[in-house]
C-alpha cells in the first residue's frame, strides 16, 4: 500500500507500526492495521489465540469520534439516529444506525453520551460528520458538530477485567454493558466503555488529547498487560463473525437496510420521526426479498481477509443466487464461516448450497449450508442476543 499524506495517520499509528503492524487498509480515510503476527508465525489464527487466551490491545482510532453538543443536541441527533435517543442516557452508550432517506444503512456506530447535551458517534466506515453537519443547518439546531481529538483502543479477551482493574481499580466491575465510566491512565483523561468488536469480554478506552498523550498513555497499557501476555493485534474479524457481529462496508452499507440484516429491533417507528422513518415503515409491512444469514462451508482454511464476495449457488446452479460479505475459518466451528446475502427461498437454517471459493481455499465450488447464528456466543455480560449476535443491552 502506498502511504502518503493523502490519508491520515492516527495518534497511534507509529506505535502500531512498533508493535509490528506490516499490513494495513483505509477505513474513515485513515490508516488501520490490519494485522501485525507474520502469516509465517501463524498470522490472523494465531492472533485469534491471545484474543480468546490472554488478552489483546487494538488500535482503532479509525472509529473517529464526532461530538453533537450544545442546547439541541438531542434533537439532531434523534433525528439522525432509527432509535429513541432516550435510549441513551447519560453516562451511558448504545449501539445505533443512521439510515438514508430510502432506509439503507449509512453507519453503525456506538454512540455515547458523557454529558446531558454531549453526545461522540463513535464511527464505522463511512463520513457521518458531513451528514450531521447538513441536518444541523437544514433545521437550524443550536449546537456544534466536530470531530475532536479523541482516539479509542479496545482492550479485548478473557483476561481484559483483571487487566482493567489494574488499571482502574475495582471499580472497573460496577461498569455494566454499554457503561461509561471516567478515569485516567498515566495522568492521561479518559473514558471506558465496556463495548468491543470481539465477542469476547472487553472494553474501549477513549483516550482524550490523543495527538499529545498517545505515547504516555500507550506504554503504560502494554507494561500493565505483561502478566497478562497481552499482545498487540488487529481487530479481530475471526471471533466477531463466530459472534454474529456485522461489519460495515462488507455486511451492510446504503444498498441494505435494517430488515435485512437483522437490525430491525434497531428501528422505533413509534417515533414522531427520523430520517428514513417512511421508507422503513413501507419495507417493514411489505417484508424483504433478502437476508443476512449464516454459513458454514467447506474448503481450505480462509486464513487471510477475502479480496472479494465469493459467489453463492443453489445445489448444481449455474447462476448464483446470491453473495458472501465475510469469511474466515473458525478454529471454534472446525470449519469456514461466514454471511451471505440470499433471497428469502435460499435463506432457511439446514439449507444446502455451494460457494465459489479462489485458490488456495479451492478450485471452484465447495458445500455449504445455512446455519444459525452467533456461531460462538459473547462473552460480554448481557441479557440475550439480538438477531446479529450482538448483545442486548442492560
Amino acid at each position: 500500500m502506498l502511504i502518503s499524506q493523502r490519508v491520515r495517520k492516527s495518534p497511534f499509528w507509529h506505535l502500531s507500526e512498533e508493535s509490528g503492524s506490516w499490513c494495513y487498509s483505509v477505513y474513515n480515510n485513515m490508516y488501520h492495521p490490519r494485522a501485525y503476527i507474520p502469516m509465517e508465525e501463524g498470522g490472523l489464527l494465531k492472533e485469534y489465540e491471545y484474543l480468546t487466551e490472554h488478552v489483546t490491545l487494538w488500535n482503532v482510532a479509525v472509529e473517529r469520534q464526532i461530538q453533537v453538543k450544545g442546547p439541541d443536541a438531542p434533537k439532531l441527533v434523534d433525528l439522525a439516529i432509527t432509535r429513541s435517543v432516550e435510549k441513551v442516557k447519560t453516562g451511558k452508550a448504545r449501539y445505533v444506525i443512521l439510515c438514508n432517506n430510502e432506509g439503507g444503512i449509512i453507519n453503525d456506530p456506538v454512540l455515547l453520551r458523557p454529558h446531558e447535551d454531549e453526545f461522540w458517534f463513535s464511527l464505522s466506515d463511512s463520513d457521518v460528520s458531513l451528514w450531521l453537519q447538513a441536518l444541523k443547518v437544514m433545521n437550524n439546531f443550536d449546537c456544534t458538530v466536530r470531530e475532536i481529538d479523541v482516539s479509542p483502543v479496545q482492550i479485548q479477551g478473557p483476561k481484559s477485567t483483571s487487566l482493567m482493574v489494574d488499571l482502574f481499580g475495582e471499580r472497573i466491575h460496577d461498569v455494566p454493558y454499554y457503561g461509561l465510566m471516567e478515569g485516567e491512565v498515566n495522568d492521561c483523561p479518559v473514558i471506558v466503555s465496556r463495548t468491543g468488536f470481539s465477542g469476547e469480554a472487553g472494553f474501549e478506552i477513549y483516550l482524550y488529547n490523543a495527538s499529545v498523550n498517545a505515547e504516555k498513555f500507550w506504554y503504560p497499557l502494554l507494561k500493565a498487560g505483561e502478566p497478562y501476555n497481552l499482545k498487540v493485534i488487529a481487530p479481530g474479524h475471526i471471533r466477531r463473525l463466530e459472534a454474529g457481529i456485522l461489519s460495515y462496508g462488507q455486511d451492510m452499507d446504503q444498498e441494505t437496510n435494517p430488515y435485512q440484516v437483522g437490525l430491525g429491533w434497531q428501528v422505533d417507528l413509534t417515533k414522531d420521526h427520523f430520517i428514513g422513518k417512511e421508507a422503513l415503515t413501507r419495507i417493514k409491512n411489505e417484508g424483504v426479498t433478502k437476508k443476512l444469514v449464516g454459513l458454514k462451508f467447506s474448503g481450505n482454511k480462509i486464513d487471510w481477509y477475502p479480496a472479494d464476495f465469493y459467489m453463492v449457488y443453489a445445489e448444481g446452479g449455474t447462476e448464483p443466487v446470491g453473495y458472501v460479505t465475510s469469511a474466515f475459518y473458525s478454529p471454534n466451528q472446525g470449519c469456514n464461516i461466514g454471511y451471505a446475502m440470499l433471497p428469502n427461498i435460499f435463506s432457511m437454517i439446514g439449507t444446502q448450497l455451494e460457494v465459489h471459493l479462489p485458490e488456495p481455499y479451492a478450485i471452484g465450488r465447495v458445500t455449504a449450508e445455512v446455519a444459525q447464528t452467533p456461531f460462538k456466543a459473547s462473552e460480554n455480560p448481557g441479557t440475550g442476543y439480538n438477531q446479529t449476535g450482538r448483545k442486548l443491552e442492560t
